[in-house]
C-alpha cells in the first residue's frame, strides 16, 4: 500500500546495505550498512575527509554508489531517482540559490520544478516558517550568510519531503543565525519529518538528534542513542576515531 509521500517502507525510511564509493584508488565509503526509522533524527559526525558528504550525495541521488543497495523513502537507490528526488529535500553550505533572482522568484521556480500546488500558498508558509516574509521580493544577492541559509531550508521544504538530508548546514552562520536555524528544524522535526545531518559541532547533534553516528575512514565505527551519551563522554570518545582518517 502507498502512503501520501511514495511507497510504504514500513518503519524504516532508509535502508542501505554495502554502500561503497571510489574515486580511482581512492575508497570514500567502505561498504555502509544504515537505517534510519521515519520520523528520526540522525546526526552524522566524522573528520574530514570521513566520507559524511559522499554518503549524503548518495542517499540524495546527485551521486551514485559504485556498489551496495537499498531503499530510500521506499524508491530503490540508483533505479528510481525521480521519485525519490520528489520525496527527499537537500541543504548544505552551498545554497543552489539563484542570487539574481529575489526570494519568491527562486522559491517559485522550485516549487515548479517539484510539480508542488497551490504554489503561492506554500511560498507564503515556508517563508513564514524561516522568518523571511519581509524579504519575500528582495534579491537574493542583498542577503546575509543567514538569511540565504534559512531561504535555502525553505526551498529543501516547499515540496514538504518525507526525509531532509544536511550537509554541514552551519557552516558560516553566526550564533544567532545558528539558533534560528536550529528551531526550524526542531519544527520541521516535530512534525514527524526524518532529517540526516553531517555536522562537526558535537553538542549541536546531541541537542538536536535522536541518534550519532561516527563515521571515520568510510566506515560507521560507532553509533548511539542519544539518551545514553552525554557531550562529556562525546568529547572523549570522539578523538578515538578521528584519529582513525586514511594518509
Amino acid at each position: 500500500m502507498e502512503d501520501k509521500k511514495g511507497r510504504d517502507n514500513g518503519e524504516w525510511i532508509v535502508e542501505v546495505k554495502g554502500i561503497a564509493k571510489s574515486f580511482g584508488n581512492i575508497r570514500a565509503l567502505e561498504g555502509i550498512d544504515l537505517k534510519v526509522r521515519k520520523g528520526e533524527f540522525l546526526t552524522i559526525i566524522g573528520p574530514n575527509g570521513a566520507g559524511k558528504t559522499t554518503l549524503i550525495k548518495i542517499f540524495s541521488t546527485l551521486m551514485k554508489p559504485t556498489s551496495g543497495e537499498g531503499r530510500i523513502v521506499g524508491f530503490n537507490l540508483g533505479e528510481e531517482e525521480e521519485n525519490l528526488r520528489r520525496n527527499i529535500g537537500m541543504l548544505s553550505h552551498y545554497t543552489y540559490l539563484y542570487e539574481n533572482l529575489t526570494a519568491y522568484e527562486n522559491l517559485k521556480f522550485y516549487g515548479r520544478l517539484y510539480e508542488v500546488k497551490n504554489i503561492e500558498e506554500k511560498i507564503r508558509r515556508v517563508i513564514e516558517e524561516v522568518g523571511l516574509e519581509a524579504r519575500l521580493y528582495d534579491t537574493v544577492r542583498t542577503f546575509s550568510r543567514g538569511m540565504k541559509q534559512r531561504l535555502s531550508i525553505a526551498r529543501s521544504i516547499i515540496h514538504d519531503p518525507s526525509l531532509l538530508l544536511l550537509d554541514e548546514p552551519y557552516t558560516g552562520l553566526d550564533e544567532w543565525s545558528k539558533e534560528r536555524f536550529k528551531n526550524i528544524l526542531k519544527r520541521f522535526h516535530s512534525k514527524g519529518k526524518t532529517i540526516i545531518m553531517t555536522t562537526h559541532n558535537l553538542s549541536c547533534s546531541l541537542e538536536m538528534s535522536d541518534r550519532v553516528i561516527i563515521l571515520s575512514s568510510g566506515k560507521i565505527l560507532h553509533e548511539e542513542e542519544v539518551t545514553r551519551i552525554n557531550l562529556e563522554e562525546l568529547e572523549r570518545l570522539y578523538p578515538q576515531f578521528r584519529q582513525r582518517v586514511r594518509i
